[in-house]
């Protein structure tokens, strides 16, 4: 016999249940983003500016500079440009640079991305005026020696392309990209081994290429952590001395609107085996070319789960629970006027070959409307957490919106981006997977090639 106090608890316990389900579906999949993320914009000194006043002790800081690799009118100078930061300034030495900052407490970085540099620092909210200055004078007052060069800069640059050497993912990636667009975005993120350096790069060229990227018009700085008028005060301050126009003899950092073409590229490589499916994509938000479906479409194909123990609602999921050794993904990668949607495998090369094919079923499954109208529920949640994680994102926030200021005058705003995801419908997904499986492929393959398959072999046109 049940006793009363039992009665009463299971009776408790359902309520509860049904009390939280309740909460769950009335909340719907996704609700609309805060708007507490949102980027102040100005301009002071001719500089383009924007902040966030992130609640906390910390800022982080950035120069973005319209400096990437599609933008180098050499090979290799976007490599040594980032690599030339903070490496002294006719102000400060390399030395004094370093004991300043760890004296503050602080970090300082650099790196590039296909159409960006970026010169970053982080450190405690009351030391803006420093690192607003330190950054001022990497741009208009970097010295570019010989004896740096040889000594740090260009075997740095020789290490990335060893590391490249080593990771065949990196060069399906970069190999995807130049066969989808040649030049401009096809240029590898770091020159290859077989690169001529010698012939073309050398501490004065990066020195011409730092004084056109580096003027006004071709850099914004971003903040987050700090109050917008403090940034104004001291960018309108530091910022005062940095070109406002390049050396007559520059030449222009030019990139002409970029093409799609597609193609197919097979690399031999003994250690490990990777496979990169590329379509054209969507542009960053600021771009005239944005879709918000080709992010919904990467959610739905995924491959990789997002909930422990669990392998997940996506497609490709599927595919790699039934072929242990190949782990598969979907991205995509957007840029100013272009993108690409990319599946990545890799791992043993007869499960590649295997998972390499249900890709191409599983697009044609989406184009024909064979999937449920719960799993794109779940695609466009999944897409509309993950863009507006990238834009919380403080390094990613910072890039994107410096980006969009220098090349639009626009900053990356968040909810711009979680309306425009929450705008997409199944028609719209099922126009995007048709028109990746009608387009030209960019298929690159690193790896086993007697095992790993030709695009035309698993359905694909090239």
């Amino acid at each position: 016999m049940i006793s009363r106090s039992a009665l009463g608890r299971t009776t408790q316990a359902a309520y509860r249940r049904q009390c939280c389900a309740h909460r769950i579906y009335s909340r719907g999949l996704a609700s609309p983003a805060s708007g507490t993320f949102q980027y102040e914009t100005g301009d002071a000194a001719g500089v383009k500016f924007a902040s966030r006043d992130l609640a906390g002790p910390t800022t982080t800081l950035a120069l973005v500079a319209k400096a990437g690799t599609r933008y180098q009118f050499m090979p290799g100078l976007a490599d040594g440009l980032d690599k030339f930061a903070f490496k002294g300034t006719h102000k400060r030495s390399s030395l004094r640079i370093t004991r300043e900052v760890e004296l503050l407490g602080g970090e300082l970085s650099a790196y590039h991305s296909r159409e960006n540099l970026v010169i970053g620092a982080k450190f405690l909210r009351d030391d803006l005026p420093y690192f607003v200055e330190l950054l001022a004078e990497v741009a208009a007052k970097t010295k570019y020696t010989a004896h740096e060069w040889n000594e740090e800069v260009l075997p740095n640059i020789h290490l990335a392309q060893k590391k490249l050497l080593a990771n065949t993912k990196e060069m399906a990636i970069n190999s995807a990209h130049s066969l989808a667009f040649h030049r401009g975005l096809g240029t590898a993120l770091h020159p290859t081994s077989s690169t001529a350096l010698t012939k073309y790069l050398h501490d004065e060229y990066v020195a011409l290429y730092g004084s056109v990227a580096y003027t006004k018009s071709n850099f914004a700085v971003v903040a987050n952590g700090a109050k917008h008028e403090e940034l104004s005060k001291w960018v309108n301050e530091f910022f005062a001395d940095a070109p406002s126009q390049p050396p007559s003899n520059a030449p222009t950092l030019q990139s002409p609107q970029s093409k799609y073409y597609g193609g197919e590229e097979r690399i031999a490589h003994a250690t490990s085996n990777t496979m990169v499916l590329a379509f054209p994509g969507s542009s960053s938000i600021n771009g005239k070319y944005y879709k918000p479906e080709f992010a919904v479409l990467a959610a739905l194909l995924g491959g990789q789960s997002s909930i422990k123990w669990s392998p997940g609602f996506s497609m490709l999921a599927k595919t790699a629970a039934s072929h242990p050794s190949a782990q598969v993904s979907t991205s995509t990668a957007t840029y100013s006027d272009a993108g690409l949607l990319y599946v990545t495998l890799r791992g043993g090369a007869k499960d590649v070959r295997s998972a390499s094919a249900e890709v191409v079923k599983s697009l044609k499954s989406i184009s024909a409307g064979e999937v449920s109208k719960e799993d794109i529920k779940k695609a466009v949640a999944l897409a509309k957490f993950r863009a507006l994680e990238e834009g919380q994102n403080i390094e990613a926030g910072l890039e994107l919106t410096g980006a969009g200021l220098v090349q639009g005058g626009k900053a990356f705003q968040i909810d711009e981006v979680a309306k425009s995801i929450d705008a997409v419908g199944e028609e719209h997904i099922k126009k995007a997977a048709k028109s990746a499986l009608e387009t030209k492929a960019s298929v690159s393959t690193v790896g086993d090639l007697f095992v790993l398959p030709y695009a035309e072999e698993i359905g694909l046109h090239v």
